[in-house]
């Protein structure tokens, strides 16, 4: 089983402006800080609908600590699956912008998400997050055919016109209309 890496693209906390309430208020930036991703499964937003339907994770539960509700410094994008899972937890969790998950964390070649043996945290994670499910290997390979589909393009415009370019255009067109159906239903601003 080969073991690829984890994310491609780290998540950087960079608001540096005055706390805002409520933290809803920290949405739009969160979607660019953590590159419109969970930053616990790697996950795109664009497969759960976007922005509207991820959810903001306070890393330190609020309910524990409250005086870290608005505290830029502890907020996750997170997908809605994982956020609820981990709910009100107070694990030692990795803080997907403070630790390097690919040290803790790696996908098979079909996505599926596995910890390294030697973190515990990740192992609980993995079970706690419920990061074996089904859904993060999907959503992973739908990513991998998104960008394959623009690798693809790119080949086609610099194949010279006759019946393989013809050909490939056929086929191109149809896995994107196929594509961009699923999409449509998904991209719901």
């Amino acid at each position: 089983m080969g073991k690829e890496l984890f994310r491609k693209e780290d998540p950087e906390r960079t608001y540096k402006g005055p706390e805002l309430k409520p933290y809803g208020k920290y949405k739009t930036k969160l979607v660019e800080d953590f590159n419109g991703r969970c930053g616990y499964t790697d996950c795109n937003h664009l497969w759960f609908g976007g922005k509207r339907n991820f959810h903001i994770d306070h890393f330190k539960p609020k309910s524990k600590y409250p005086h870290l509700e608005t505290k830029y410094s502890n907020l996750v994008y997170s997908c809605s699956y994982v956020n609820i899972a981990k709910s009100d937890d107070d694990f030692d969790y990795l803080d997907p912008c403070d630790e390097d998950l690919n040290e803790h964390f790696y996908r098979t070649i079909s996505g599926e998400i596995f910890p390294f043996d030697h973190s515990d945290r990740a192992k609980y994670m993995y079970t706690k997050l419920k990061l074996y499910l089904k859904r993060y290997s999907i959503i992973y390979m739908l990513d991998e055919i998104r960008n394959k589909m623009s690798e693809i393009k790119k080949v086609i415009q610099s194949i010279e016109d006759g019946d393989d370019k013809s050909r490939l255009l056929k086929m191109q067109g149809e896995l994107a209309n196929e594509f961009l159906e699923y999409l449509k239903y998904l991209e719901v601003e």
